[in-house]
């Protein structure tokens, strides 16, 4: 499988550190909170933390603070599809296809529900054929993108004829709003931001372009630890489960499939020359980069997404694929990995030319 063409998509509204600030001082949510909770919001919003700016899909910050199930549920249905449509065309462009070349689409979210599904509002907003094959995967969280990237790559080695496979994640966190005064729920509304990545996958490299190998992937999940990250339901919409353990557990599950794959491929460590990391937080970051013995220059990608973006959960990858290669990362061996609730963990080895 060849990754032909990367797409991005975020809501034109930039919202600051300080704006998020401001604007939950404001909010009558304020005072709802007990005092320690203000306390740790003020510290990651007014200290370093690795973020400086998010897109969310409201016109005011205001917005956000109306927290709701039919305020958010109105919010996922505006802002999704369109979201994923943008990422899904920027795509397309980038690989010089058409709609028309589109045999299957598969799409990922968890921060909303629709029925029918995302991918029939993705073929009906790009002008797919009304025949593509579409697959929509839910409740896999921030590890989504392998999943999903996995599924195409297996539908273009089956005997479904397909070609090129449009692999969409879109995330409108956002539309997952919950407050109270749980730490690791405060954490998750102070860090995650809306956007939509998309890949075309294609059974044969495309001509004049970077050539981007899906060498192999793996993927673990650990059900025993389940609720140090996950999504609950509470009053009609979805509350955020962050727990402490949450670095080192994504540290040391990174590190178990890094050397399954690598043993597996015979590729050493030292070869790998990107790395196309979900970052999670900064706290993440840096217990990943130290169980790998990398260099902070070696996430540079994902801690620049991080910074800008915030943390986008499943389509955070897709940005960080697209910053390396507009940042000419050096060509070879690429590691591209996720992982999130479940507690899931997955990469792939990439050989890029």
């Amino acid at each position: 499988m060849y990754v032909n063409g990367i797409g991005t998509a975020a809501p034109p509204a930039r919202y600051t550190k300080l704006d998020c600030w401001e604007a939950f001082r404001r909010s009558e949510w304020f005072e709802r909170l007990h005092e320690r909770t203000r306390a740790l919001a003020r510290a990651v919003l007014l200290s370093e933390n690795g973020m400086e700016a998010r897109r969310l899909a409201v016109d005011s910050l205001a917005d956000a603070f109306r927290i709701d199930p039919d305020t958010l549920q109105r919010r996922f249905l505006d802002t999704a599809p369109r979201l994923a449509a943008r990422a899904g065309a920027s795509a397309l462009d980038s690989a010089g296809l058409g709609p028309d070349d589109i045999d299957a689409i598969v799409v990922s979210t968890c921060t909303g529900y629709l029925c029918p599904g995302l991918s029939g509002y993705v073929i009906e907003r790009l002008g797919l054929k009304a025949r593509t094959a579409a697959f929509d995967l839910v409740g896999q969280g921030c590890a989504a993108a392998l999943p999903n990237l996995r599924l195409g790559r297996a539908l273009l080695a089956s005997d479904e004829g397909c070609r090129n496979v449009l692999s969409i994640c879109v995330e409108v966190s956002s539309a997952a709003m919950y407050l109270d005064d749980d730490p690791g729920v405060m954490v998750s509304a102070c860090l995650f931001g809306d956007g939509a990545g998309a890949a075309v996958l294609s059974a044969s490299p495309a001509a004049g372009r970077r050539r981007i190998l899906w060498r192999d992937s793996e993927s673990l999940i650990d059900p025993a630890r389940r609720e140090a990250l996950m999504f609950e339901q509470r009053g009609g919409m979805l509350r955020n489960v962050l727990t402490r353990p949450v670095p080192a557990l994504a540290a040391e599950y990174v590190g178990q499939v890094l050397r399954t794959l690598l043993g597996r491929t015979e590729v050493d460590v030292s070869q790998i020359s990107a790395w196309i990391m979900h970052a999670g937080g900064r706290d993440v970051l840096r217990a990943i980069e130290e169980r790998l013995a990398l260099r902070p220059q070696d996430l540079r990608y994902s801690a620049a997404v991080l910074r800008e973006y915030g943390n986008l959960s499943s389509a955070f990858v897709y940005f960080v694929l697209q910053a390396a290669l507009a940042g000419g990362a050096a060509g070879g061996w690429w590691w591209l990995g996720t992982f999130g609730a479940g507690f899931s963990c997955h990469g792939a080895l990439l050989k890029v030319d």
